[in-house]
């Protein structure tokens, strides 16, 4: 679900643990040239080693590792090395990967061993709506009790519509 706080939940998950974040983007990586995309995330998970301990936050990871209608083979390469690099690292880097159509993932990346949880964040309720709301006007200096929250979140509602 698009805008439920799936990155803000990466990014906590970082300050939680009081690590470092890498955040990883696909798009970046695709290049013109024969091999240069599987080197260039060859380069990318050495710096994350690098850095390790760190959490790894790869955002959209259906946008780089879904196959495509056309594909050369270069997104079945950037799986394989992918999945290489998390059966055989040794090193202590957390990876927190988000996704909004997990069905367009490979059924290998998904299998039951790859990340040790896999779940849905969904759509935030009235409550939810409500604190969501204070803390952004906390965040900005405001007098929390001259707000209707109630009224706020009831207003917001119609913004957190699924799409079918």
């Amino acid at each position: 679900m698009q805008g439920c706080g799936k990155s803000p939940a990466a990014k906590t998950t970082a300050g939680i643990f009081g690590l470092p974040l890498l955040r990883l983007d696909f798009a970046n990586l695709y290049d013109k040239y024969h091999g240069e995309t599987e080197r260039n995330l060859q380069e990318s998970l050495k710096t994350a080693d690098a850095m390790s301990p760190c959490v790894l936050w790869i955002d959209e990871i259906e946008k780089g590792l879904a196959g495509r209608g056309g594909e050369t083979g270069t997104t079945q390469r950037v799986s394989a090395t992918f999945l290489t690099w998390m059966a055989q690292k040794d090193s202590q880097v957390f990876v927190v990967a988000t996704a909004n159509d997990i069905s367009a993932l490979p059924p290998e990346l998904v299998r039951k061993g790859r990340f040790d949880e896999i779940f849905f964040v969904d759509l935030p309720n009235s409550r939810v709506r409500e604190l969501i709301a204070e803390t952004h006007l906390k965040n900005r200096g405001q007098q929390i009790d001259t707000f209707d929250l109630t009224r706020i979140a009831t207003a917001k509602k119609g913004l957190f519509r699924r799409k079918n």
